[in-house]
């Protein structure tokens, strides 16, 4: 209302602001969710019905697949409410209000204080804060959240559904349809979505799962267009995107472009090559390792294009543009001296904190993400005193200890802790490297670590299901500090521990002067619409659908359609390229029935909408707040975006609601379901 509204109806908007957002009634916001733990969802219908990419869904078609179940290769559709699954640990969260606090989180904070001191306060603030509100909001969970670097504060009053249940989800050679090759990339052919339902108590209340539970009744749902979009259609999309950094300057950059971006591109890389084989070799493994690859290889690709946007964009060149003009802004009154201090303090920050944050990235990507028996290894702090534990405390680690090995490979993760243990070996120091390195592999292995890696999935109790098992039963936990596993990822908490408190002590100068440069932005340019960084909180960005020109005489068109589908596959990629025999039947027979436009299917189209990770699923909606597709991905050639938007280049590539309508209707078989929606022609 206050700052945008005008545009936007400039724009084409039909709505009004309250429309999309009402603190008192009902409005598009209320069918916008957290999907899980870092994606977005609608509601498309008043029995709960929920939409999301089938990249989010992943992981839960994931859990609940088999060899004998094979539901990311073939896909599921329920064909009645009784057959839809219940998905553990799933949850869906609906934010019911949003307040200002500001005031009252930073009550009693000055500017002379320490930041440690700062951040006590405001903790304490917030605590205080956070119990009054649980009180106005039962059962709910009070989150507040800091935006412009700690300048403003926010508080959400949260609803969270446990009880969700997977409805469909096409097979994995539509829901991926082009696989890494294409991530990124457009033209896009993927049909990214997936079914989910929320369920309630029958009076509508959040619980747990339970069979008398009923699908949530809502009023709140998004209608769904058929009538699709033209080039240069307004287009706006609401949902939670993750972590934007698009205040960084020109020293975290070059952290960026030096250490974080290259660190990440090797040792994922690495990885992914064995996981990758050994997923083709066989099903149990695939299952197993698909949704660890999937959730790997995104952002390895992420850091890959970024980099190559960072410097082909000159983003650099941008920021050190406007520190130069920051600088000179409060230089030229003496009532700016704090802002003065800012960039000094960011620089100063940066550079003491790189070797910590590299040697920390090092490990939390090897031992920490891809030598999983560290992992495993956790659950000794369970076990160190075994006269402690009850039946209950033994049954809840027996329940993490299945969640574990149901998706671990013993050869898998043994050849992968092959690669890491040389890499380590080769890329620290003998300081920088955790203790079992000079104790363990130098005294007992003459530095060898092959040999170590031998001898650590020979011994330790927690190198496979059976033998962790058998050690649970036997009783006698006196001795788990010596099991080899235990020894390592001891020995390598030890140094991230160091790590990161080397980290901390850089952190209170970078905070401050971050939080003084975005204040002194702020005055600096007080006519500009300024809006805070990303940190997966509802937001909603708004523009028109459109084409780009990724090269010189290069012009990508805004739509895809099934034609490109049928024309891409490659039967020398099957993993990536596989197009289903009735998907192409179907296109043979022309049989698109009411979701064709201008002769064909369309598929995929873009925007110029501002999204990032998080808003994976979020709806794309037209000038009535129809929804028109899911938001999935960005595109390759501004994949800097996260740090500096290009409006000319940046895209948003998303699936359109016909082809996932069709893909229900006609290849599921799952017509029903649109009964329940409000399809608008």
């Amino acid at each position: 209302e206050k700052l945008n509204i005008k545009d936007m109806k400039a724009r084409g908007l039909k709505l009004s602001a309250r429309d999309i957002y009402d603190v008192n009634g009902s409005s598009l916001k209320d069918a916008v969710v957290i999907f899980g733990g870092g994606c977005t969802g609608e509601i498309v219908s008043p029995e709960g019905l929920l939409l999301t990419n089938h990249h989010c869904g992943f992981a839960s078609i994931q859990a609940l697949s088999s060899v004998e179940h094979d539901y990311l290769r073939n896909g599921f559709w329920a064909m009645e409410r009784r057959e839809e699954l219940p998905v553990p640990g799933l949850s869906v969260r609906f934010i019911r209000q949003i307040e200002e606090v500001t005031e009252p989180v930073l009550q009693g904070v000055t500017e002379q204080m320490s930041e440690k001191d700062r951040t006590t306060q405001i903790e304490q603030n917030i605590t205080v804060l956070v119990e009054q509100k649980k009180a106005q909001y039962p059962g709910m969970e009070i989150l507040v959240k800091d935006f412009f670097g700690g300048n403003q504060y926010l508080l959400f009053a949260i609803e969270v559904y446990r009880d969700i249940r997977l409805v469909g989800a096409p097979p994995q050679s539509i829901g991926k349809f082009g696989g890494e090759t294409d991530n990124w990339m457009w033209p896009r052919h993927t049909g990214d979505f997936s079914v989910f339902r929320v369920y309630a108590t029958p009076e509508g209340k959040p619980a747990e799962y339970a069979a008398e539970n009923v699908p949530y009744q809502t009023s709140n749902y998004l209608k769904i267009s058929l009538k699709g979009y033209d080039e240069g259609d307004f287009a706006m999309i609401m949902g939670f995107p993750g972590s934007t950094e698009r205040y960084m300057t020109s020293w975290e950059i070059d952290q960026t472009l030096q250490v974080d971006n290259p660190t990440r591109i090797l040792i994922r890389g690495l990885r992914q090559d064995i996981l990758k084989r050994d997923m083709a070799a066989s099903d149990a493994v695939r299952i197993q390792y698909a949704s660890k690859f999937a959730s790997s290889s995104n952002y390895w690709k992420n850091s890959i294009g970024m980099s190559r946007g960072l410097v082909k964009l000159g983003v650099k060149a941008e920021k050190e543009a406007l520190e130069r003009e920051f600088t000179a802004w409060a230089n030229a009154s003496s009532d700016r001296t704090s802002y003065q201090q800012a960039l000094p303090l960011i620089e100063q920050a940066v550079r003491e904190r790189i070797p910590h944050a590299r040697l920390l990235q090092y490990f939390s990507e090897t031992m920490g993400r891809a030598v999983e028996i560290c992992k495993a290894a956790e659950m000794s702090h369970l076990l160190s005193d075994s006269s402690a534990l009850t039946d209950e405390q033994m049954e809840n680690i027996r329940k993490t200890a299945d969640n574990f090995y149901k998706d671990y490979n013993m050869p898998t993760d043994r050849e992968v802790a092959r690669v890491m243990f040389r890499l380590l070996a080769d890329s620290l120091s003998e300081e920088e490297l955790p203790s079992v390195f000079e104790k363990v592999i130098k005294a007992r292995f003459g530095g060898n670590t092959d040999r170590y890696v031998e001898e650590l999935y020979a011994r330790s109790v927690f190198a496979d299901q059976a033998k962790f098992e058998a050690y649970l039963a036997a009783g006698d936990f006196s001795q788990i500090g010596q099991d080899p596993a235990v020894v390592l990822y001891r020995s390598v908490a030890k140094k991230m521990n160091e790590a990161r408190k080397k980290l901390t002590a850089c952190d209170a100068d970078f905070n401050r002067g971050h939080r003084l440069f975005i204040a002194g932005l702020l005055e600096m340019d007080k006519e500009r619409k300024h809006y805070p960084d990303a940190n997966f909180t509802i937001r909603l960005t708004y523009g028109n659908i459109l084409p780009y020109d990724p090269a010189d005489g290069v012009t990508y068109r805004h739509y895809t359609t099934l034609s490109g589908v049928i024309a891409k596959e490659d039967p020398k990629n099957p993993t990536e390229f596989t197009v289903p025999e009735k998907l192409k039947e179907l296109y043979r027979a022309k049989d698109f029935g009411r979701y064709a436009y201008r002769g064909d299917v369309p598929v995929a189209f873009l925007s110029n909408n501002d999204i990032t990770g998080g808003n994976s699923g979020s709806p794309v909606m037209n000038s009535r707040g129809e929804l028109l597709g899911l938001a999935f991905d960005g595109n390759w050639e501004a994949m800097s975006g996260d740090i500096a938007f290009e409006p000319d280049l940046q895209r948003t590539i998303c699936v359109d609601i016909r082809y996932v309508l069709f893909l229900i209707d006609k290849f599921a078989g799952a017509g029903y379901l649109l009964d329940e929606m409000t399809l608008v022609e």
